[in-house]
């Protein structure tokens, strides 16, 4: 302790870090009122940490080539030590992070924290949310199964349906033609380069403009739920008489945390084989197309809509209708009133929507 004592000495010294530690953790004052559902951006921060660090990891052994991609992987669950472990945390985590990020987007979305002066907060938070659901797509195919092959192939044959530019944009996509090894290396180089570089600078805006605005108090159990936020000129939403963020809020994010990696283990040693479907351990085949190949279950509603209308520009079009009106909500909905129970047709609206959604992701697994 006395070294490290040492150490903060000579830092402070020179920089002052324990005035910035003191403002920016002891002095951060929260509402007092704040729940557990505020806790869900530190829960994401630290699941995209740990997809970062054991992607890291698997790339010591992983081979992007399409002759040698299967069996790297197969090596690194069977041969390398703890390897089938970091592959599962990896695996089983992009699906426990997209989970954790619409849990965070809803409970944004009913607290209405997205309304002014948050209009960025809300607008960055969806374009990650994108951009999630994106590096989770294109790490979809990095192990050259049959799954993956055959799910890439729908997945990028479906923009074929857009008028004009279409075919050039899923050969854009591919690399060529037909999905194959120009096609893994321009994946591989998204999903371990281009799109983590773009979510941390986003992550980054994120924080940022969260730290600006100050946190939002959550809308129930008040006498007047409304937006008290007014007028045109900048300043930071203060909370008198509220907590500090640390001691107090940091140890509700570690219990948070706790529980994401308790969920995560649980499914990992108990059920480590719940988001792979048997044509996810085949070599992938271009010249054998499987029965059944269906997206990630948070693609299946995106899925089912294309097969629902026999025209996929229709399809294609009523989801980027859907997605765009969800970008620009803060713009859309524009009233005083947080509280959901207090905006009828808010309410009305959004479980209408989100009961479409599991519908349409049921009806997808099952169809």
């Amino acid at each position: 302790m006395a070294v490290i004592k040492k150490v903060v000495d000579w830092i402070d010294v020179r920089i002052g870090i324990r005035e910035v530690a003191e403002k920016e953790l002891t002095e951060y004052i929260l509402p007092r009122t704040i729940n557990a559902w505020y806790s869900m951006g530190s829960v994401l921060l630290f699941a995209f940490v740990l997809q970062v660090v054991s992607g890291m990891l698997l790339l010591i052994y992983y081979v992007p080539d399409a002759d040698k991609a299967f069996k790297s992987v197969t090596a690194i669950m069977n041969d390398v030590p703890y390897g089938w472990l970091i592959r599962m945390c990896h695996a089983v985590g992009s699906n426990m992070m997209v989970l954790a990020l619409l849990l965070h987007m809803l409970s944004v979305l009913f607290m209405g924290s997205y309304k002014k002066p948050r209009e960025l907060n809300w607008v960055t938070g969806f374009t990650l949310l994108a951009l999630v659901q994106a590096i989770s797509l294109t790490g979809y195919l990095l192990p050259w199964s049959q799954l993956s092959f055959w799910a890439t192939t729908v997945a990028t044959n479906s923009a074929n349906a857009i008028p004009v530019v279409g075919p050039y944009l899923v050969e854009f996509l591919r690399g060529s033609k037909l999905v194959g090894p120009p096609t893994l290396g321009r994946f591989f180089a998204l999903h371990v380069a281009f799109i983590p570089a773009v979510i941390g600078a986003l992550i980054g805006a994120h924080l940022f403009f969260i730290k600006r605005t100050g946190i939002s108090a959550p809308p129930f159990g008040q006498k007047d739920s409304s937006n008290h936020w007014q007028g045109d000129r900048y300043r930071h939403e203060e909370h008198p008489g509220g907590i500090p963020f640390f001691p107090n809020f940091v140890l509700d994010d570690l219990r948070s945390i706790a529980i994401y990696m308790a969920c995560l283990m649980a499914v990992v040693f108990f059920d480590p084989y719940l988001f792979f479907p048997k044509d996810a351990f085949i070599p992938a085949n271009p010249f054998v197309t499987p029965a059944h190949i269906k997206p990630e279950w948070y693609f299946l509603a995106n899925y089912q809509t294309l097969k629902t209308f026999s025209n996929e520009l229709i399809g294609l079009s009523l989801q980027g209708a859907a997605m765009t009106f969800l970008a620009l909500l803060p713009f859309v909905d524009r009233g005083n009133e947080r509280h959901p129970l207090k905006r009828p047709l808010f309410m009305v609206c959004s479980l209408g929507g989100l009961l479409l959604w599991i519908g349409f992701s049921i009806w997808g697994h099952l169809s």
